[in-house]
């Protein structure tokens, strides 16, 4: 199938886009933010992550839309049944959003995907009109949590037989089985480790000293993984996982705890991080003092079957 964009409104044109354009893709999603929340969010190297990950055709899998005058307008990128669309708020009102959503549904529907989902903020009405319009469903709601540092109270002191320490190289593919294991409980689909990498431990921002581990026996059983924007107020919880057989030991919150504690010694004023219903870990964090602060709603929409295009 010939890469494009269909239909693409007049002035508009689309291609692949790589790793080069991150800059660039990154001044957008900071534009779309600053709008919707009154400043950037996303990290730079967060943007480049997703340009450099590939499923079966990498020229495919992302998009990049510019003007023409070579400004760049829309990008949006697909991985197995997730995709993700922004449309820069100067060019918004022409379908470029409807354009970009019928070019993602097309491609899960070549990688063999049965469904699509896509996370939009609760405060993006446009956005989520755009979606109910075409058939979509919410699925579940994602919550931004944050804690102002220091963290008030303690948390107990985990059962006996459980050691922490932070991560370091050689905890890569150990943190990779247990954090994944975890999520398989809820997420539509595994990751490889190579995305699981470098999402997490391979971007610039990954923190290990920020990111401990607690084992049992040798064997490592629960696992943060943290990250820090340098300049930025907050540090940020990636992942947040305890293997099935030790929870309910203060695992989490004593691992979170040593988080914080780092993240105030690097002089952050708050931490945050994101969870979502199908976890059931929302009260875990309210229990130890993080408070919500906005929402986001994934939606989902049955495809017609593998190979549909929209």
């Amino acid at each position: 199938m010939p890469y494009s964009v269909v239909p693409l409104p007049v002035g508009y044109r689309s291609r692949p886009a790589t790793t080069a354009e991150a800059p660039a893709v990154h001044r957008l999603v900071g534009d779309c933010e600053r709008e919707l929340l009154g400043r950037v969010v996303t990290g730079f190297d967060r943007v480049a992550a997703d340009l450099s990950l590939s499923d079966q055709q990498p020229e495919s899998d992302s998009v990049l839309l510019r003007d023409h005058e070579g400004e760049t307008a829309g990008w949006g990128w697909v991985r197995g049944r997730r995709a993700q669309v922004h449309v820069h708020p100067g060019h918004r009102g022409h379908g470029l959003g409807r354009s970009l959503l019928g070019w993602a549904e097309t491609r899960a529907g070549q990688l063999g995907a049965d469904r699509l989902s896509q996370s939009i903020s609760d405060s993006d009405r446009p956005a989520t009109a755009l979606l109910r319009s075409s058939g979509y469903f919410p699925l579940v709601t994602e919550w931004l949590l944050t804690i102002a540092l220091p963290a008030g109270t303690q948390a107990p002191e985990p059962s006996a037989g459980i050691t922490v320490r932070p991560f370091r190289p050689g905890d890569e593919q150990a943190a990779y089985q247990v954090t994944e294991d975890a999520f398989d409980e809820w997420q539509q689909r595994r990751r490889t480790y190579a995305e699981w990498a470098r999402l997490t431990v391979e971007r610039p921002t990954f923190a290990p000293a920020a990111s401990p581990l607690a084992f049992a026996g040798g064997q490592l059983v629960g696992v943060v993984l943290s990250s820090d924007e340098p300049g930025a107020d907050d540090g940020h919880i990636e992942r947040v996982a305890v293997r099935r057989d030790h929870r309910n030991r203060g695992i989490a919150r004593m691992l979170l705890r040593e988080a914080f504690s780092t993240f105030q010694y690097r002089g952050k004023r708050t931490c945050t991080l994101w969870t979502h219903t199908d976890t059931g870990a929302l009260s875990l964090y309210e229990g130890i003092g993080m408070t919500v602060q906005r929402s986001s709603t994934v939606y989902t929409k049955v495809l017609a079957e593998p190979g549909h295009t929209a």
